[in-house]
């Protein structure tokens, strides 16, 4: 889970950019229905051996599109890694904004998560970042699994999942940007809590794609070209 992939333009009015990791895959939150039947042929045609694995990925973006059609979600990244065991785990990447109508977004934020009070005794942890504090929070708790349900169960089946966010307030515009990573690996919390950490390190309000007013270059700041080092500034190593 070294290294970043590509550079994420949210949608559909960019105020903010961030960096996807590799082995995460960008997802159309909009699918057409012709889109979602040609997937479903083509998992239809895969070997028996990786058609099971194929299918799980496939259940797991209908939950995710489901779930995110409900929220003011601007990018979604679906990621698969192998465990110690060479086994895939899977985890979904998320970022949005939150409007607070005018407020100051870190006092509303605060207010949100409870008392305003922070540090590892209260769940909070602020963190600093290129474009300023953000405050991580992580959770354990039990959602839709993407998996069939076991026999003469009603309803979907369910499991554990690990959250963990970063919201960063953002006072020019009066918004919350939220980064959010959810996995069912929980016992691999760590490494998940690093990729998100590294993701929030990324987020950036200037367009990576503009020239540099300087060099009258693209693809500087913190997205250089591929081939041009960015693994030694990588936030992911």
């Amino acid at each position: 889970m070294n290294g970043f992939l590509d550079t994420v333009q949210a949608e559909p009015k960019p105020e903010f950019w961030y960096g996807l990791p590799h082995g995460y895959l960008q997802l159309d939150l909009q699918p057409s229905p012709e889109g979602i039947q040609e997937v479903a042929r083509q998992l239809d045609s895969l070997p028996d051996d990786v058609r099971d694995r194929a299918d799980q990925v496939f259940r797991l973006y209908a939950v995710v599109l489901t779930m995110l059609r409900s929220q003011d979600v601007m990018g979604c990244a679906l990621g698969m890694h192998p465990d110690e065991r060479g086994e895939p785990t899977l985890s979904v990447l998320t970022a949005a904004t939150v409007p607070t109508s005018g407020a100051h977004p870190e006092a509303v934020l605060l207010h949100m998560l409870g008392d305003g009070r922070t540090g590892p005794d209260h769940g909070i942890v602020p963190v600093e970042l290129p474009v300023g504090t953000g405050y991580l929070w992580e959770t354990q708790r039990t959602t839709v699994a993407p998996t069939a349900p076991p026999d003469g169960q009603e309803g979907p089946a369910e499991g554990t999942v690990w959250q963990g966010t970063v919201a960063i307030p953002v006072p020019r515009t009066s918004s919350i940007i939220t980064v959010q990573l959810v996995t069912p690996a929980v016992e691999l919390a760590d490494d998940y809590r690093g990729v998100l950490l590294g993701v929030a390190r990324t987020v950036t309000f200037d367009d990576p794609a503009a020239p540099d007013p300087a060099e009258g270059t693209k693809g500087s700041g913190p997205f250089p070209d591929a081939g041009s080092g960015a693994e030694e500034g990588s936030p992911f190593g």
